[in-house]
């Protein structure tokens, strides 16, 4: 064999102008390189310093980061609202309705259907830098409309998420009948396809009790909890969280004081979901008030066909800059380590030795030009686990 028909199995990444490791030890290094191998990170340091590797990058000075972990997404459904939304624009208020539209789309839809759309929504996100994808049900609202949808997620994500408790389907008799059948014949069904349990605590869903009961449900059938919480205004969602051992409490909009409190004295993550507000025209998350709480923050799409359709964590880092008094780096730092915190992850949303080598060569010579130039697309390379796919 020779050495040009020998497999790569570690790639240099050289003369990178500033790489953001998001490691808490040691965040940027500047004029750095770095090694992965066998499709984990080896070595970062000072450029010139570096290892042997099969394979050299040239990075010609660009920024180089962890690839983003994106913590809440409904990527499997079917419909289009383009018509809601066009209407909120005009004035009307978002009250979570039209969720029963994608719901009666999704349960008219094949599972060729369902996971085409869903192949085409990870592939945007992937193109924008996602590595990391978490992904819900939670449009089918049968046993068999969750369970198949649970199935197709797992095709592309180990991160799947049990969310038969999205609303209450208008065809269920009763919400405390339906909340027996989550609970019940529903969970059994989707349980060995999903990593993680979650409800909708809000008005128009679930109550505090009817929320509590289904996420203890998942908790004995082996699920970790997170919570929709406090989106709409101020309610129990996130107290509840801090009483379950919730991952993480998203959207995270409307808090009082003692909200605040329990999220930084329990160590759930506030995971923040921008674009809803965006596509909302409602007031964003206070991320300020929560970061000097010493709450850890986290970032996501939340890309979903209602009430917030990007798939782009850039520009979620963008409106968090500009809307909700984040720095560039406490941004990027909750779009890549925070989310990895709120899915329980220690092998992405970093790079430093030992985390999977998943990274983005920005086209830009720092991760500040993600909120200096919202919408332009600066996302040159994506690797994956050091193979590269974008």
């Amino acid at each position: 064999m020779t050495s040009e028909d020998r497999p790569v199995t570690s790639t240099l990444f050289d003369r990178v102008g500033l790489l953001y490791t998001g490691d808490p030890a040691r965040e940027e290094i500047e004029n750095a390189a770095l090694v992965v191998e066998g499709g984990e990170v080896v070595w970062a340091g000072p450029a010139g310093a570096a290892p042997h590797a099969d394979e050299r990058v040239d990075v010609e000075g660009r920024c180089v980061i962890p690839g983003f972990v994106d913590s809440h997404a409904h990527l499997v459904f079917a419909g289009d609202r383009t018509a809601e939304f066009a209407a909120r624009m005009a004035g009307r208020p978002y009250t979570a309705g039209g969720i029963r539209t994608t719901v009666s789309a999704t349960r008219a839809a094949s599972d060729a259907e369902l996971a085409a759309r869903t192949a085409t929504l990870v592939a945007e996100t992937l193109a924008q830098g996602t590595t990391t994808v978490e992904i819900k049900s939670g449009y089918g609202l049968t046993v068999e409309d969750e369970r198949r949808s649970l199935e197709i997620a797992r095709r592309f994500t180990e991160e799947t998420t049990y969310l038969g408790a999205h609303v209450v389907p208008p065809d269920a008799s009763s919400a405390d009948e339906y909340v027996r059948t989550v609970t019940g014949e529903m969970l059994e069904a989707c349980a060995p396809h999903a990593r993680w349990v979650d409800v909708f605590c809000e008005r128009g869903a679930f109550d505090a009790d009817q929320s509590r009961e289904i996420l203890l449900a998942g908790v004995k059938a082996g699920l970790l909890p997170r919570i929709h919480a406090n989106q709409l205004g101020e309610g129990p969602g996130v107290r509840i969280a801090a009483e379950v051992g919730a991952a993480s409490a998203d959207h995270c909009t409307h808090l009082s004081d003692d909200d605040v409190l329990a999220l930084s004295s329990s160590g759930v993550v506030a995971t923040l979901l921008p674009g809803a507000e965006f596509s909302t025209r409602s007031p964003y998350p206070d991320a300020r008030r929560l970061l000097d709480a010493g709450v850890t923050v986290a970032l996501a799409t939340d890309c979903n066909p209602g009430s917030s359709f990007t798939s782009s964590m850039p520009f979620c880092v963008a409106l968090a800059v500009r809307e909700m008094r984040m720095t560039p780096l406490e941004a990027i730092r909750a779009a890549t380590y925070g989310g990895a915190r709120a899915l329980r992850r220690g092998d992405v949303g970093t790079l430093r030795v030992g985390s999977r080598g998943d990274l983005v060569i920005l086209d830009a010579p720092t991760y500040v030009h993600l909120a200096y130039r919202p919408g332009v697309p600066l996302v040159r390379q994506v690797w994956k686990g050091g193979r590269r796919l974008v």
